[in-house]
């Protein structure tokens, strides 16, 4: 299987694949190469309606040059932990943040998203989230008020005036009710125009249709949500747990 990096070629194989409605499976196959690898290379070049292979690969290059010209990370940058690949962790990083910026958080903000994502200790200060983003800390700072004030992430005062931001864990339930709370106010929204444009009438029973659907789905949202929350607090299994639940051998 080859390695490397991407060729235009590949790049190329690659948009006319999406052209042609292929699975990103399939694209891998032909060209020989892992599915997280197409994925990952459609989703951080606008996804599979806008992925071009000349502006990803311009992309790709500016990329290269960048992380050349870049300063190496410090000691206590993920990459750096539990044997990784740190080009691997690069660019799932980046990855990631194209995937929040497709969900609608500003660029900046999915940064640093992704960056206290893939943080094991879930929380950095300003001045390291700064250091590992190479930006300013007023960027920093701009965005970490937006993510809070959206309930991403939570605030911890150290000693002394320094402050931790970190990824809450409940950071996934807590969007999935907000969506939910949000559907529920279109779907009401929607049965009060009911009464205004005539129950019955095409507008009428278009907005009825409209909230008695959305109702079901913020319901199923936050049902789903509440009965799935203890999965975002499993912990790692461990040898042990592993082994638990295995037959005894038997002696006799």
């Amino acid at each position: 299987m080859p390695g490397g990096r991407l060729t235009q070629q590949e790049r190329q194989q690659i948009a006319l694949g999406l052209a042609d409605g292929l699975a990103y499976a399939e694209i891998a196959r032909r060209l020989d190469r892992p599915t997280s690898t197409v994925t990952r290379e459609v989703m951080r070049n606008g996804g599979p309606a806008s992925y071009r292979a000349d502006l990803a690969h311009r992309a790709a290059e500016r990329r290269a040059h960048r992380r050349r010209q870049a300063a190496p990370r410090g000691p206590q940058a993920p990459s750096a932990a539990h044997g990784r690949d740190a080009e691997a962790v690069r660019e799932y990083e980046e990855t990631l943040t194209t995937v929040f910026i497709a969900t609608g958080t500003p660029r900046m903000m999915a940064r640093v998203m992704a960056c206290l994502t893939l943080t094991d200790s879930g929380s950095l200060t300003a001045a390291e989230l700064a250091q590992r983003l190479q930006v300013s800390p007023a960027s920093v700072s701009k965005a970490i008020t937006f993510l809070e004030g959206q309930g991403l992430v939570r605030r911890e005062r150290e000693e002394g005036r320094r402050e931790r931001y970190g990824v809450d864990d409940d950071i996934w339930h807590q969007s999935m009710m907000a969506s939910a709370a949000s559907t529920a106010q279109v779907a009401e929204t929607s049965r009060l125009g009911v009464g205004i444009m005539g129950p019955g009438t095409p507008a009428g029973t278009r907005l009825e249709n409209v909230a008695r659907y959305l109702d079901f789905i913020s319901e199923a949202i936050t049902r789903a949500a509440e009965q799935g929350r203890a999965v975002l607090h499993t912990k790692p299994a461990t040898a042990s747990d592993d082994t638990a639940g295995q037959p005894r051998p038997d002696h006799g």
